[in-house]
């Protein structure tokens, strides 16, 4: 794995908590190395399961669970949180591991039940559109490119502190195996993202989060503010729009699951188009999250406030 040489680095003047924290950061990355992938999944599960239910932002995610599954009872709704806060510990744990992570039958590393769409991507190239949510270790995607020689580039929010920005960066990098364009959450990022794909590129994106700027569609039976930036790309560009999420199966192992293109409809009216689109890459997400709803990160405020009662 090869990171910068330490938290230093070109920023300007960072300010000493940024230093801190970098410093931090580095020295936790450095021990998570040393205790290898299974290891340091299980610590980090460990630790988030055992602190990130008694912290207040976990009433979010109640409010979340009541709103989405309200089929669950209490204790239902505990013991998702608990294993929320799980995979998560072991998610943030096993970042320094994901360049390492392989195609294995067994063990730390991952599988791909069908991998079709992918291949004929590899064949085909560009441009295409992938995308999936903050479920199981979402970083499993970078390896899994690099693996099928797919050269991916993805939406990602900085870390507010851009010397701890830098190490995460550098992490998703070696998990690539290449420099392959990121781009920034942000409109500076939507004009570079879109200019990547028009040139025949390959655009991941997280898209389960609320965005104040979207659309209201359904989502677990609710209205949910939901990004329309996929629709809009995959209608402009009429490319291939490939759902693929990975499925947690143990410790730093995992199921990547790759299903068809969606359908991409063409009434004639871009608005009705859009929500149409919108709302099955929500009815896809909600699939998945249901089969799996520990493995969600339930902690966005993802319906209007009103509901988070």
């Amino acid at each position: 794995m090869n990171l910068p040489a330490g938290p230093s680095g070109n920023h300007g003047k960072p300010r000493p908590r940024d230093r801190f924290q970098a410093a931090a950061l580095w020295a936790g990355i450095r021990i998570l190395r040393s205790l290898g992938p299974v290891a340091a999944s299980n610590l980090g599960g460990y630790v988030a399961r055992k602190i990130g239910p008694w912290l207040p932002v976990s009433r979010v995610a109640e409010a979340n669970l009541r709103n989405g599954l309200p089929e669950l009872d209490a204790a239902a709704r505990r013991r998702v949180i608990r294993g929320m806060w799980d995979n998560l510990g072991r998610t943030a744990a096993e970042l320094p591991h994901i360049a390492a992570l392989e195609r294995t039958a067994q063990g730390p590393g991952w599988e791909c039940s069908d991998d079709t769409e992918l291949r004929a991507l590899q064949v085909r190239g560009g441009p295409a559109l992938l995308f999936s949510g903050h479920l199981a270790n979402w970083e499993i995607g970078f390896p899994v490119a690099a693996s099928l020689g797919l050269s991916v580039s993805w939406f990602y929010r900085a870390a507010s502190n851009p010397l701890a920005d830098r190490l995460i960066q550098a992490l998703r990098r070696d998990a690539l195996g290449a420099e392959v364009p990121m781009f920034p959450k942000g409109a500076v990022g939507a004009r570079a993202a879109w200019a990547h794909l028009r040139r025949g590129g390959l655009l991941g994106m997280l898209v389960d989060q609320k965005l104040d700027e979207g659309i209201a569609v359904p989502f677990f039976g609710r209205a949910a503010m939901t990004t329309t930036a996929l629709a809009q790309f995959a209608l402009r560009v009429r490319c291939p729009v490939i759902p693929i999420h990975p499925v947690r199966l143990g410790p730093t192992r995992f199921r990547v699951i790759c299903e068809p293109s969606l359908i991409l409809p063409d009434t004639g009216d871009r608005n009705a188009d859009v929500r149409a689109l919108t709302l099955a890459m929500n009815a896809t997400l909600e699939g998945w999250i249901r089969e799996q709803p520990e493995c969600w990160l339930w902690l966005h405020r993802r319906w209007p406030k009103e509901t988070n009662r």
